[in-house]
Parts: structure tokens; C-alpha cells; sequence
């Protein structure tokens, strides 16, 4: 339930701004000091003040969030370092994928901070530091997805033309923290758009709650180019994959039919083509990026352009949760699926008791090398 704006008159009482309590109603007060009134969008502060045990959640949630991203992140990036067979064009964009979800939930102390205080505790130079931190890894990691699908597509789809040089993989990577900068710098200095606390004032994000021309303008562009362009683009990459991975299955059987036998791959019948696991992990790439980031895309565009009555501050922490999960996920889908990447945390890290077999050699298609890539 919202409440009028008219019903917070600003109580100045030790320096608060605390809603009045009116008679015909209940409401839990902010604790907001009041040289940070105007750092705050008022909409939050419309609806009553979340209990004490949902901030405890939430610091109980990030903590474990933080654990899982930066254990599975960092030894991502410490096992691709340090194993040179494992340096690969294909890699490298792995890596830097680890780096963007290992940044992302660096910032993680920040909310588990406010959430034991119970809001703006660490003020505006903590709210713009999770917002720098966040704006830039986001964006990170969904150009740093494109390339990836389009480096895994360009493998299938052109498999004479070879592997991608590991200089234009890192020019890809350049280019990807490139483009967050802009779309970062504009809100920090408030150019274009800003860093505003959202939801239970713990966390924070670029402004999507500002009725102005200008701002409504900045939650279209940065949610079109930072959303939408680099999702369609995976999407197509992926679809193109899935299409070709079917279609070469569907010669291979009919191919077989021709020849009147049951099928024309080697070993073991029952065994799962490569081809149809990348398949597999295309979807589950796409549906983990789509399912992560398109909550706070939808709660943006509610904001600039929508009900606004309809995001309360306990509305507003999913999609800052939901987008938390693919840094946590990020690691085991990329990485530690990855064969030569288990042998190597094998015979580094003996103590996991991780028991990987050497793959066969027998699958030589060009679809097993992408994906041993």
C-alpha cells in the first residue's frame, strides 16, 4: 500500500526525516539524515519502512552469494592463469566474463553493511561505489556473453576459418569494458541519469524513478543498449547454433538411413553427441542470462515509464537479487564444466578429490573442439 507523499512531513527531530504517524494509520519510520533527503528518491519513502528481519535476510543471502561467486570466480581466473594449455582465445573470454562476476560481488560487503544497519548507512559515497561497481560489471557481462556467443557460432558456423587469434580476443575484451564506461561515468557525474539507493536503501542503481524527460530518456537508452541489443544478438548467436547442431543431426540420420545402418558415429550408441550438448548448454547460457537480467530490466522500464505504484521496496530487491545468481553461476557454467578446466583443478588441487577422466580422443568433430575450447 502506498501511502501520499502529503503524509511525510518531515519530522526534524534529531536530524531524521521520519513520516509522521497519522492517526488512521500505522507506518514504520525511514531513518534517513536529512543531507541525504535529496540523494534518495522519494517514492521509496511512500511506503512504510521494511521490518528488521527482512534486511537480516538479505545480508544473510549476499553473504552467501559473495562465498559462492568469489570462491567459484576466483579460482576460474586463478586455474586459467596459471595453465597455459588452457590459454586460448575462447578462454580469454571466460576470464574476463570471471573478472566481471568476481567485480560484481566485490561490492557485496556494501549491502551486507547497510543491512545490518537497516538502510543509507554508508551514505552516498557507498551508494555511488555500488553503483560504479555494478554498472560496469553488468554491462561487462553482457557484452562479454555476446562475444562468447558469437565466438562459439563463428566456430561452428566457419570452421575452416579457425580459431579466433587470442590479439582480436582481447581487443573484443577492451572493447566490452569500453563500452560500460560511458554508460557508467554519465550517471557517477550525473551528466546523464544517477546512482540513487533503491528499494530498502541498501543497495543502489542508475535512477529509473525520476519523472523528468531527460532521465525517462536515459532508462530507454541504456535499457536498449545495454539490455536489449546485447540479448537479441545472443539470442540470434545461440539459435543459429542450436539450428545447425539439429540440422547436421538430422543429415547424419538420414545419411544413415541411406547406407541402412543405425547410425554412422563411433563408440558407445548411447553416449550423447557433442553436437547436442552444445545445444544444451546454448539454451541454458541464454535462459541463465534472459532469467537473471530481464527483472531489472522490466522493474526499470515499470519505473520510467509505468505504474510506479507497482514496485514496492520488497519488489524492487528481486531483480537485484536475481542478477546477483548469474555471478554466482557464471563459474560452474563456463568453467567448471568444462573437462580440460576439471583436470587442471585435479592436478592442482588434490585435496577437492575431483576424479576427471582424460576425454577421448575419438571426437574430432568441429563441434567437440569448440566446446574443449
Amino acid at each position: 500500500m502506498a501511502f501520499p507523499r502529503s503524509y511525510l512531513e518531515p519530522n526534524l527531530t534529531n536530524g531524521l526525516i521520519r513520516p509522521e504517524y497519522r492517526s488512521d494509520m500505522k507506518m514504520m519510520a525511514w531513518d534517513v539524515p536529512l543531507n541525504a533527503i535529496d540523494e534518495i528518491p522519494k517514492h521509496w519513502l511512500t511506503f512504510p519502512a521494511p521490518e528488521s528481519y527482512l534486511h537480516q535476510i538479505i545480508a544473510v543471502i549476499y553473504v552467501f552469494f559473495m562465498i559462492f561467486s568469489l570462491v567459484g570466480n576466483g579460482m576460474v581466473i586463478w586455474i586459467f592463469g596459471v595453465s597455459k594449455s588452457l590459454r586460448s582465445a575462447s578462454n580469454m573470454f571466460v576470464v574476463n566474463l570471471a573478472i566481471a562476476d568476481f567485480g560484481m560481488m566485490l561490492k557485496s560487503p556494501i549491502v551486507i553493511y547497510n543491512s545490518l544497519y537497516e538502510g543509507y548507512a554508508l551514505g552516498k559515497w557507498g551508494c555511488q561505489v555500488f553503483g560504479i561497481m555494478g554498472s560496469y560489471t553488468g554491462i561487462v557481462q553482457a557484452t562479454t556473453n555476446l562475444c562468447i556467443a558469437y565466438d562459439r557460432y563463428r566456430n561452428i558456423s566457419n570452421p575452416m576459418d579457425g580459431q579466433m587469434s587470442k590479439k582480436k580476443a582481447f581487443f573484443f575484451i577492451l572493447l566490452t569494458w569500453a563500452y560500460a564506461t560511458p554508460w557508467t561515468l554519465m550517471p557517477f557525474f550525473e551528466y546523464w541519469g544517477r546512482f540513487v539507493p533503491e528499494g530498502y536503501l541498501t543497495t543502489c542503481s542508475f535512477d529509473f524513478l525520476t519523472e523528468t524527460i531527460d532521465n525517462k530518456l536515459f532508462v530507454f537508452f541504456i535499457f536498449t543498449f545495454s539490455y536489449v541489443f546485447p540479448m537479441s544478438f545472443i539470442i540470434f548467436f545461440y539459435s543459429q547454433i542450436v539450428s545447425q547442431v539439429f540440422n547436421h543431426e538430422k543429415a547424419l540420420r538420414k545419411q544413415a538411413k541411406k547406407m541402412n545402418v543405425e547410425s554412422l558415429r563411433s563408440g558407445d550408441k548411447a553416449a550423447v553427441s557433442a553436437e547436442v550438448r552444445i545445444a544444451k548448454t546454448a539454451i541454458s547460457i541464454c535462459g541463465l542470462f534472459i532469467a537473471s537480467w530481464t527483472p531489472y530490466a522490466v522493474i526499470a522500464m515499470i519505473g520510467a515509464f509505468g505504474n510506479q505504484a507497482l514496485i514496492t521496496p520488497t519488489v524492487s530487491m528481486i531483480p537485484a537479487l536475481t542478477c546477483k545468481i548469474v555471478a554466482c553461476l557464471d563459474p560452474y557454467v563456463y568453467a567448471i564444466s568444462h573437462p580440460k578446466y576439471r583436470l587442471e583443478l585435479q592436478s592442482r588441487c588434490a585435496c577437492l578429490n575431483i576424479k576427471e577422466e582424460a576425454p577421448e580422443k575419438a571426437d574430432t568433430s568441429a563441434a567437440a573442439a569448440t566446446v574443449a575450447a
